[in-house]
């Protein structure tokens, strides 16, 4: 099967996956399960272009248990967090302001998230088929990259957790762990784990075409849904949070400056 018949193949299960999320969240008028199924779809797809590809069996069996972990890590850790819970402020925009066309435009909002899931699997793409073999050492800067990242990212998800968890904390910024030393320590893994991707495509002549998974993660995190819409309502809500940002790195993880 040719790299265009597998993302094809990709792509139609990405639209049924995200379809029916958009019933989901028409039944439930909460459209946060997107969020989780967005995240298992894209797992699934580095799982689906391992098995369908024809790069070296080492290659694609680490491309898919790195990407099938991440992407059910990632979903179940969304999936519980909004579960049960009022629809993400986010979407509940969104719906106020369609009113009665809410149903039917979240249906295109929501497809337009598979064009990004199919964006980001890019690399997944390469990887699954180079047909060079991958240096043993590439190999294994891979899956450091992959655990650092995951890792870090899980960290920083139950710091986050356990400080919303107290009710002491209502209405405070957290400082706790990761979050003293970056804003987004969440966004800042979850930037780096689409490098890791980038040792498996080494020898590949579309190797320039893996550089879009990190790119587009970057722009969505820092231009588009991630930092920008989440620090202008917590600039608005949370006393503190201006300074928190004047110390406090966006991304990167560093020393805070002094207040």
């Amino acid at each position: 099967m040719t790299a265009l018949h597998t993302a094809a193949t990709g792509l139609a299960c990405v639209f049924v996956f995200i379809s029916l999320a958009w019933v989901v969240q028409w039944r439930t008028q909460n459209a946060g399960i997107v969020d989780a199924v967005w995240s298992w779809s894209l797992g699934f797809l580095g799982l689906l272009y391992s098995f369908l590809g024809p790069a070296p069996l080492p290659q694609r069996a680490l491309l898919g248990v790195m990407a099938l972990l991440w992407g059910v890590r990632l979903g179940t850790h969304l999936f519980l967090r909004n579960h049960g819970k009022p629809e993400d402020r986010r979407y509940k925009k969104f719906r106020d302001g369609w009113g009665e066309q809410a149903n039917r435009n979240m249906y295109f909002f929501f497809h337009f998230q598979t064009l990004f899931a199919m964006l980001l699997s890019a690399a997944f793409l390469v990887a699954a088929y180079n047909t060079r073999v991958v240096a043993p050492a590439l190999l294994v800067l891979a899956v450091l990259i992959w655990q650092v990242s995951v890792l870090g990212e899980a960290i920083a998800d139950r710091q986050m957790e356990r400080f919303r968890a107290d009710p002491a904390n209502r209405g405070k910024v957290c400082r706790d762990g990761l979050w003293r030393w970056s804003r987004h320590p969440n966004y800042f893994f979850e930037c780096l784990h689409w490098l890791a991707y980038l040792p498996l495509v080494v020898g590949s002549s579309w190797w320039p075409a893996a550089l879009v998974s990190p790119l587009v993660m970057w722009f969505l995190l820092m231009k588009m849904s991630g930092i920008p819409i989440l620090e202008q309502h917590m600039s608005a809500s949370k006393p503190g949070y201006a300074e928190y940002m004047r110390t406090t790195s966006a991304l990167i993880p560093w020393p805070p400056k002094q207040s």
